[in-house]
């Protein structure tokens, strides 16, 4: 058994992996696991029907945060790799000027799309409202293009609240026309995560000739979802056509899943 571990700056996910499969029938499995409890972790590895060999993750928490996790699989006596990007990886080629400053959790997210997808495909974006929203494209010659950092939805709502003397934590409505200040707040944060999708998108079409698909994934999906997808309608009118979002669970576990299963065992 392979544990897979998502270290997020506010989320924790674990998965794991059978490694006593054939490689075409391994299937990532995802935990009843999630935030930033090492001690339910510890718990949850004890629960394993059978003691997990090896690890494999992503940590964007810190130094500390990976050294902790990597102490406490180390006494079930499981050892962790930690995944970083590279310039290329399992046919993904980095286009960063220096790779390894790409955010191992991106690099690992965007092998999980590739993972479900054909060998011919369309160029596709991958949009991840967490902490921080991150939006990146993927050409159909499998060359990691770029991609957009900002604050996230909630991260947005906490900046105005912070910064501000009379701005609240707002819990409004997504309007077109706001007219009381917890729907300016909300339809402004939605506006920003849905206007940086949109334009990733109209820069990916430009590039490669053809409409990018588009996934989402991360926590903050569902409070951004209407938005996109009605700027994407309405787009569609303009352009011929527009995708509906595809929303993924667990992109970063799926990319480990395939760097797992493609990499031999250690000794």
């Amino acid at each position: 058994m392979i544990i897979l571990i998502d270290s997020g700056n506010s989320r924790l996910k674990v998965g794991w992996l059978d490694d006593s499969l054939p490689a075409g029938r391994r299937d990532a499995a995802v935990a009843a696991f999630d935030g930033l409890d090492l001690d339910a972790l510890d718990r949850w590895l004890g629960t394993l029907a059978q003691p997990p060999r090896r690890a494999v993750g992503v940590n964007v928490a810190g130094q500390a945060r990976g050294q902790a996790i990597a102490a406490l699989l180390a006494r079930h006596g499981c050892r962790v790799d930690w995944s970083r990007s590279q310039a290329c990886t399992l046919g993904l080629t980095n286009s960063y000027r220096n790779p390894s400053q790409l955010g191992a959790d991106r690099w690992a997210s965007l092998l999980g799309v590739l993972s479900r997808l054909p060998q011919a495909h369309p160029p596709f974006l991958l949009a991840s409202f967490g902490t921080a929203t991150t939006i990146d494209t993927v050409g159909p010659d499998n060359v990691f293009a770029g991609g957009l950092i900002l604050p996230g939805p909630a991260m947005m709502r906490t900046a105005l609240a912070q910064g501000t003397a009379n701005l609240p934590v707002a819990q409004g409505q997504v309007v077109s026309y706001p007219t009381d200040t917890h729907e300016a707040i909300a339809s402004g944060i939605a506006a920003a995560q849905a206007g940086a999708v949109m334009r990733q998108w109209l820069a990916g079409r430009e590039r490669y000739g053809v409409a990018p698909h588009i996934y989402a994934a991360g926590g903050g999906w569902p409070e951004v979802r209407h938005e996109i997808e009605r700027l994407l309608t309405e787009a569609g009118h303009a352009f011929g056509g527009a995708p509906a979002p595809i929303y993924l669970d667990h992109p970063v576990l799926d990319g480990l899943a395939a760097l797992a299963s493609a990499a031999p065992a250690q000794p």
